[in-house]
């Protein structure tokens, strides 16, 4: 045998040994571009996702700001009411220390309350805390 011959057996080992490598590459390139397109479909999946969520974000931003708007004319009409009733108590009292002091002047003794309205008066307080109306139809009647 010659020494070519050896070559060749050698050189065909060695080209049988590639084919088997380039048969593994193969398979592996082949699982790397299925898990690839799978990445591409997460990617898209998951920009859709931002996109949602973007929109949601934007939705809920103006529907906060819109209830905020509503709270704060809400707060406005509140504090409006609470100076008007506080000016309506401060008059109430000083028509009350009033009739006191005319009462006083008069004859020292006070007059006696009549029963119904001292039933009209006992009945007023329960009757507002029971309803719980809010705060515009409480104080309708007040402007």
């Amino acid at each position: 045998m010659s020494i070519s011959l050896y070559i060749e057996i050698l050189l065909c080992i060695l080209l049988v040994a590639t084919l088997g490598f380039c048969l593994v590459l193969e398979r592996k390139l082949s699982a790397m571009r299925k898990g690839q397109d799978g990445l591409k479909v997460v990617i898209a999946e998951l920009n859709g996702a931002i996109g949602a969520a973007g929109t949601s974000m934007r939705l809920l931003k103006s529907a906060a700001s819109g209830a905020i708007e509503e709270l704060d004319e809400k707060v406005t009409k509140a504090r409006a009411a609470i100076d008007e009733l506080s000016v309506l108590t401060t008059s109430g009292d000083r028509i009350a220390a009033r009739i006191e002091r005319s009462v006083e002047t008069q004859g020292g003794s006070k007059p006696p309350v009549l029963p119904a309205a001292a039933e009209r008066l006992a009945g007023i307080g329960p009757r507002v805390l029971r309803t719980k109306l809010p705060l515009e139809q409480a104080v309708g009647g007040v402007r």
